[in-house]
């Protein structure tokens, strides 16, 4: 009887099945595989060569997986991510309109202008013969029968009455903290911010501009706190008008302007009500000023301060805020009144026990805590907080 033997089995079947194929991916992590290998039929087919899978290992700097490389670029994953925040539009006026000096003179030559002007005048009086006698021996004339009322007259009238007007009609006083917006027929023309006697071209059109330092009041405007509740604020606004030329051309009425930014400021930052800290009212008024300051910067105003000088709930919600407010204090109060009592009761045992003077077991120890607690809330609701 002869016995067949069979050949021993690889080392890589411990089975005795047939040979596996090498490793073809060592050490490395695949990304995917095909389902198609996975449920392939082998028989009658020659095996399809694996190749290695290829492993990106550059670090990634942005979110989501990395893009295949078999893919078109449209087919790509898009990264979704939050929509960047827009920033809130600035208000822009005319760049050229900047405020610069204003070409003047000294009030002294527009007096000589008007003085000469009238000479002029008594001058072609007294050349026409219009000049009564008496005035003429007043001013030292000589005697003169005179010409008569002619084109030269009419001519030098007409040059000595333009220059009188213009010298006498451009005269103009200059005071602190005013200023004068020139333009002419409808351009600008400049700023005069000097003081005392000055002459300023009259055909030129003059807008008085208050530049000092003002404060403004306003009345109960509607405003909100952190948790959406209706308030009424009264805010109290430091200004000044920076750039007069950009303050009367740029807006309509910078005063309006400055009251609508007050109140759009208002709408967007919440206030908090009288009581609370003070690095929270000093936020809101920082916050408060800040978007004041950016809405009317470009108009040419100087905004330093906008602070709320009095916080009240709207009429609608100040009934139930108020008892709101009344049972917060309520609850309280009675949170601290029990704490006390509480406090007391176990500093009264504790001493009672430690020194001996008393030896209680948990029932007496019980109806101790229960008597003493009674009493002491007794004598608080007697004698008050």
């Amino acid at each position: 009887m002869s016995t067949t033997t069979s050949p021993p089995p690889e080392s890589g079947d411990p089975g005795g099945g047939a040979a596996r194929p090498t490793r073809l991916i060592r050490n490395e992590a695949t990304t995917e595989i095909p389902v198609h290998l996975l449920f392939r039929d082998d028989s009658g087919s020659p095996p399809v060569p694996l190749e290695p899978a290829v492993v990106d290992r550059r670090p990634r700097t942005g979110e989501g997986p990395p893009p295949r490389p078999d893919r078109p670029a449209r087919e790509r994953p898009r990264v979704r991510g939050r929509s960047p925040v827009r920033p809130r539009p600035v208000p822009r006026v005319d760049p050229a309109l900047v405020e610069r000096p204003a070409r003047v003179l000294p009030g002294a030559v527009g007096v000589l202008a008007g003085a000469c002007g009238v000479a002029g005048c008594v001058a072609a009086s007294w050349w026409a013969g219009l000049l009564p006698p008496v005035a003429a021996e007043a001013l030292r004339l000589p005697a003169y029968a005179g010409a008569g009322l002619g084109p030269a007259q009419w001519a030098a009238y007409a040059g000595a009455g333009a220059l009188g007007l213009f010298g006498f009609g451009g005269l103009a006083r200059g005071r602190t903290g005013r200023a004068w917006v020139l333009g002419l027929f409808g351009r600008y023309r400049g700023t005069v911010r000097r003081t005392g006697l000055l002459w300023v071209n009259p055909l030129l059109l003059r807008r008085r501009v208050d530049v000092r330092l003002r404060h403004w009041r306003s009345e109960p405007v509607p405003a909100a706190d952190g948790n959406g509740v209706a308030l009424r604020v009264v805010v109290l606004v430091v200004w000044r008008v920076r750039d007069a030329a950009r303050a009367t051309l740029g807006v309509e009425d910078h005063e309006t302007y400055l009251r609508e930014c007050v109140e759009a400021a208002l709408a967007r930052v919440p206030v908090e009500m009288p009581g609370g800290t003070k690095s929270a009212a000093d936020a809101t008024c920082d916050a408060l000023t800040r978007q004041v300051v950016a809405d009317t910067a470009p108009v040419g105003l100087e905004v330093f301060s906008v602070q709320p000088v009095r916080v009240e709930y709207a009429p609608e919600v100040a009934a139930a805020m108020h008892r709101r407010r009344i049972a917060a204090l309520d609850a309280q109060h009675r949170a601290s009144v029990l704490t006390s009592v509480v406090d007391s009761v176990e500093d009264t045992v504790t001493r009672l026990t430690m020194r001996g003077l008393v030896e209680l077991d948990d029932y007496e120890r019980k109806v101790l805590v229960k008597d003493l607690t009674v009493a002491f809330c007794a004598g608080r609701g007697e004698t008050g907080p």
